[in-house]
């Protein structure tokens, strides 16, 4: 008969205990790992950045010579490639425009109609988005005048003026929101005013209480009364302002303080180009681009680029 020391078989038992609570260990941090995650995985989908920019690329003037259109559309659809852009309100654009950004963008669906018509003829206020990532739900136009829902020119506009917009939902985090795309009048004051009031209650009336982004060559700077109707320093109530969002950036503000170029160099004081928000986005950046490949300007306009969470 062989005995066995108390002893040693404690000892034993004692070594199993800790291997086995050892393994334990190590599936309990592997486990908490992966729900860390996989929860890390479902914010970073839940709260993903976009990058949204608003764009007048000028429309094809013969007359404009070496910066006539098709001298230049391959800089305006690169400078959108080159800065991974999102979203695209683009302003001044012709119908065949549209066609030249849309074979160069491939990845890109956009929507819009003419706004002489209502179908294909005169300028697009249209809104380019990546397919593989956001769905148009819904899209229309609308007139910047006491008609809007038939083609007109507006109050003392010298042109017919739209705002095209679009339902979005974000493939990834199945979030909805709406972007509002327009190009305001360039002569007349009272029509600027009265466009962005019909704005801000057009933009209330569709969207509702859903997240808005607002693109566009609006024809105004900061201390016009229609920047002040909009931002909510005229006479519009507190609850349908649009947040300018040069002002609510968390990050660093970029590039210089004016946007329009004349296809020669910056023109002091004239940033007429903006992008503003509506309703629960945050912005994270904001920047005026004025890339200039090889000396080419891509617009007599430079690019406003903003980043954002549509929380």
């Amino acid at each position: 008969m062989i005995s066995v020391n108390p002893l040693s078989k404690r000892f034993s038992i004692l070594c199993e205990w800790g291997a086995s609570m050892r393994l334990l260990a190590v599936l309990i941090i592997l486990v908490s790992t992966l729900v860390s995650s996989l929860a890390s995985v479902s914010q970073s989908n839940d709260s993903r950045s976009l990058k949204v920019m608003t764009f007048n690329i000028r429309y094809d003037e013969p007359r404009d010579k070496e910066n006539a259109w098709p001298n230049r559309k391959e800089l305006v659809a690169g400078l959108i490639l080159r800065h991974q852009t999102d979203i695209v309100g683009v302003q001044e654009a012709l119908k065949s425009q549209l066609v030249d950004l849309g074979n160069l963008l491939p990845d890109y669906s956009w929507v819009g109609v003419g706004r002489a018509d209502g179908k294909d003829g005169g300028e697009f206020s249209a809104i380019f988005y990546r397919k593989d990532s956001f769905k148009s739900l819904d899209t229309s136009t609308f007139w910047l005048s006491e008609t809007p829902t038939v083609p007109s020119t507006g109050w003392d506009a010298a042109l017919p003026r739209i705002v095209t917009w679009a339902k979005l939902q974000d493939l990834r985090t199945k979030k909805n929101f709406f972007v509002f795309n327009t190009h305001f009048d360039h002569r007349g004051e009272k029509a600027r005013t009265q466009s962005s009031r019909l704005l801000l209650a057009l933009v209330s009336q569709i969207a509702k209480n859903l997240p808005v982004i607002v693109t566009g060559d609006f024809n105004f700077t900061e201390s016009a009364e229609a920047y002040q109707v909009l931002t909510g320093k005229g006479s519009a109530k507190r609850a349908s302002i649009l947040r300018d969002t040069l002002y609510v950036s968390e990050g660093e503000r970029r590039g210089p303080s004016s946007t329009f170029n004349d296809f020669k160099a910056l023109v002091p004081g004239k940033k007429i180009d903006y992008v503003f928000v509506k309703g629960k986005i945050r912005v994270l950046q904001h920047e005026v681009l004025d890339d200039t490949p090889d000396g080419r300007f891509p617009s007599d306009h430079f690019p406003v680029l903003t980043e954002m969470i549509i929380k």
